[in-house]
């Protein structure tokens, strides 16, 4: 598992951890905001008018009504990229990657725009009068190139595994088993099962579960987000100054943080922003392809409110509840994971600037002269003894370490490889910061709420991320469909559920890096095209009268 995890961020590095793909992704939101006249602002407005379904005739083609098409979209956006995805973007990249993830936002409404009319336009009405769509239709009919259009296909039904469905799951598992005490065995195999008998209906049945879970739980987690960031009032205007002030300086080292680069505050902002509104990626558009919408550049206009509710009203909203509580800069109890665990060589302590700069490079694989241990450690009743050594752990300096085996507190020698623990059996836990929903859900519970704020943040990251799921897996099917045609849809729901009970298991860190690496690869080939089909997005915009 740690050499598949290496491998994933060595593509990864090639990815969304180089520059140009940031660039590629903003650049398109930019480029389309300038060339269509800033349509996220001049049709924000409308867009809220066509959600009414006002404009909707009796004759008007499709299988979801505007509102039910953007929840559903809504529901594939807002989930763990919201409760967790935020959480883990400060871990890594500090306040300023918050700024990162607006302007992903911002450029993301365009993009999501003109992505979300062309598949509206080209989508394709079956016989039975149930509605086919999404980006592989455009680029297949737009651009006449089939073969792109299956490489999009397949390449999504891989993102909807590795983004949609696997880190929800994980998530939402390892939430309930640090707040419920639910082991995840148990967690995924009941979701699974809720899950299979949800899918199976189809997109009709997603969309009205959907438009009813979705704005009942945004309320209730939004009403309790409000509640934690008023009881920090003092702490409000600092936490907005933390976001804008280091943004183009990196993050400075606070606490139990060791601070963070330009590099890694714009890559993990950009990389989060796009995980939470998936602006550019191609997967809401096949969900908005089923509204029963006159006309297309109408459906995009409602899409131009998915960014917006997303990423700069709940992803702000859960910033503020973390970074006003002050705990992503606190040391909790838990247990380690093998591939977030370093153990080097020396003495590091984070209140020396110079310790500090060494890690910061080894941890983001810079040049840096910390050195991974090789050899034995000695442990005696779970507690290392007198060794010249340090342990990290989620990129921290981490604490009152113990070492355990299958049978309790581990006595004996440890092999040591490379920094990693060389044999099977042995685990550690200890005080370090952590991330993803369990720094979200320490948030919630660390003021007024106490331990209720974080039976909200579980229950709301249960009710969240399995509704994206749910959408995720419609993402999924009509790409497999595309490909196979719909005999083979049935095999790609029963794959999607296996992989979703596995990943409620599985090493938390290795899930998300799957998720960085295919969500950019999936985004490549849908920005392409839109931008090749720029003149049409444009003349159907010119042409439409508010």
């Amino acid at each position: 598992m740690v050499k598949f995890n290496e491998f994933l961020l060595f593509i990864d590095g090639y990815l969304s951890g180089s520059w140009w793909f940031p660039a590629f992704l903003i650049g398109t939101g930019l480029f389309f905001t300038i060339y269509l006249r800033f349509p996220q602002f001049r049709y924000f407005k409308h867009g809220w008018r066509i959600l009414s379904g006002k404009f909707v005739k009796d004759t008007t083609k499709g299988e979801t009504t505007p509102f039910q098409a953007l929840s559903t979209a809504l529901s594939g956006t807002v989930g763990t990229g919201n409760i967790g995805g935020v959480a883990l973007a400060i871990w890594i990249g500090g306040p300023a990657a918050i700024f990162w993830m607006w302007i992903t936002a911002i450029f993301g409404m365009t993009t999501k725009f003109v992505e979300v009319t062309l598949a509206h336009k080209y989508r394709r009405i079956l016989p039975d009068g149930t509605v086919s769509g999404g980006p592989m239709y455009f680029i297949e009919e737009g651009l006449n190139m089939k073969w792109l259009a299956i490489t999009f296909s397949a390449l999504m039904m891989i993102t909807a595994l590795g983004s949609g469905n696997m880190p929800q799951i994980n998530n939402i598992a390892n939430v309930m088993e640090s707040t419920f005490t639910i082991p995840k065995f148990a967690t995924g195999l009941v979701l699974a099962v809720l899950l299979w008998m949800v899918i199976i209906g189809g997109i009709k049945r997603i969309a009205l579960i959907a438009s009813k879970l979705v704005p009942t739980m945004g309320f209730i987690y939004i009403a309790a987000s409000m509640v934690i960031i008023f009881d920090n009032y003092e702490n409000i205007v600092p936490s907005i100054t933390s976001i804008f002030s280091q943004v183009f300086t990196g993050s400075s080292a606070l606490g139990g943080f060791l601070g963070a680069s330009f590099a890694m505050s714009l890559k993990y902002g950009v990389a989060r922003g796009l995980y939470s509104n998936e602006a550019g990626q191609g997967s809401s558009p096949i969900a908005h392809a089923s509204s029963k919408t006159e006309n297309p550049i109408e459906e995009g206009m409602v899409s131009i409110l998915e960014p917006f509710i997303d990423t700069i009203v709940v992803c702000t909203i859960t910033a503020l509840v973390i970074l006003s509580s002050g705990v992503w800069t606190e040391k909790f109890e838990n247990d380690f994971d093998r591939t977030s665990t370093h153990i080097i060589n020396g003495i590091y302590d984070e209140s020396v600037p110079d310790d500090v700069r060494q890690l910061q490079s080894y941890l983001y694989n810079q040049t840096s002269n910390v050195i991974p241990y090789t050899g034995e450690l000695d442990i005696a009743n779970g507690i290392l003894v007198n060794k010249n050594i340090t342990i990290l752990h989620k990129n921290s300096i981490a604490e009152n370490v113990l070492f355990h085996n299958t049978d309790g507190l581990h006595s004996g020698n440890v092999d040591i490889a490379s920094g990693k623990v060389a044999v099977s059996g042995i685990s550690l836990s200890g005080k370090s910061l952590i991330h993803s929903a369990e720094l979200t859900a320490k948030a919630f519970s660390s003021g007024v709420l106490g331990k209720y704020g974080e039976y909200i943040v579980a229950i709301g990251l249960l009710l969240f991320a399995f509704s994206t799921v749910i959408a995720w897996s419609y993402y999924g099917d009509r790409s497999t469909a595309y490909i196979f045609g719909e005999r083979g849809v049935i095999w790609y729901r029963i794959l999607y559920v296996f992989c979703f009970f596995l990943a409620s298991i599985i090493d938390t860190e290795v899930v998300w890096n799957i998720a960085y690496v295919v969500v950019a690869l999936v985004t490549i080939p849908n920005l392409i095209a839109v931008i090749v089909l720029r003149k049409e997005i444009k003349s159907l915009s010119d042409e439409y009268k508010i």
